[in-house]
């Protein structure tokens, strides 16, 4: 299957303007008209909800972007506010001024370049939200507050694309961490190690705790996703 189709999913694209059915009012002046003979109060209810309904579908969310060789945003997982994978992109972008590119495509809008690479061949880029693959495009995905979106640079095999890995805190001193597959499925995967303060500790066990250490804790693994960042 096409890179393409697996991560943007769906099907079809924007319908166009031929297809679309005649405007109900042809005749803008007819339908001011019709608005100057509602009560007031009910106008400003009207007018209230067209403006109001885009500012509703938007939500708070924490974002990371990864790429090939680095962390590229929100190693620590801000927030960011957007209504969908592809928004929360975008505003990510903005903030941290990196690139990215969208095509349009027969699946709808393809993400086919974040910073520096491009996709190419079985590598692309890839979305998660709360630590699952959705079967849809990036702008179809209603997000909803408090979700976590993770975007990917990602190398598909036949097995699929690389585990993501996540990293918790389990008490003041100790992490523990798993990689994620396209499901939201955990697993301690193999090489895992943890990074801290120039180190890097092997955990094949997933779970380590320190005395005290003073910059943020990550852990990574052979063809896995590097994780987020905590203090």
């Amino acid at each position: 299957m096409p890179l393409a189709s697996r991560r943007e999913g769906g099907g079809g694209g924007s319908p166009e303007s031929e297809d679309l059915p005649p405007a109900a009012h042809p005749n803008p002046s007819r339908k001011e008209a019709s608005l100057h003979r509602l009560p007031l109060a009910l106008v400003a209810a009207i007018v209230a909800a067209v403006v109001l309904v885009p500012c509703a579908l938007a939500a708070v969310v924490h974002v990371r972007v990864e790429g090939k060789t680095r962390t590229l945003f929100g190693a620590a997982e801000p927030r960011i506010t957007g209504s969908t994978p592809l928004d929360v992109l975008g505003a990510a972008a903005q903030a941290g001024e990196f690139y990215f590119h969208v095509t349009q495509t027969s699946f709808g809008p393809y993400v086919d370049q974040v910073g520096f690479y491009a996709a190419a061949g079985q590598t692309g880029w890839v979305f998660k939200v709360n630590g699952v693959s959705p079967p849809v495009g990036a702008d179809q995905v209603q997000l909803k507050d408090g979700a976590d979106v993770l975007w990917y640079w990602a190398q598909f095999g036949v097995a699929g694309g690389p585990s993501t890995l996540v990293l918790k805190r389990t008490s003041p001193r100790c992490y523990s961490a798993t990689g994620q597959n396209d499901q939201g499925v955990e697993k301690v995967p193999a090489g895992l190690a943890f990074h801290v303060d120039g180190r890097t500790i092997s955990a094949p066990a997933g779970h380590i705790c320190f005395k005290r250490h003073r910059s943020l804790v990550w852990a990574s693994s052979p063809n896995a996703v590097r994780s987020n960042r905590l203090p």
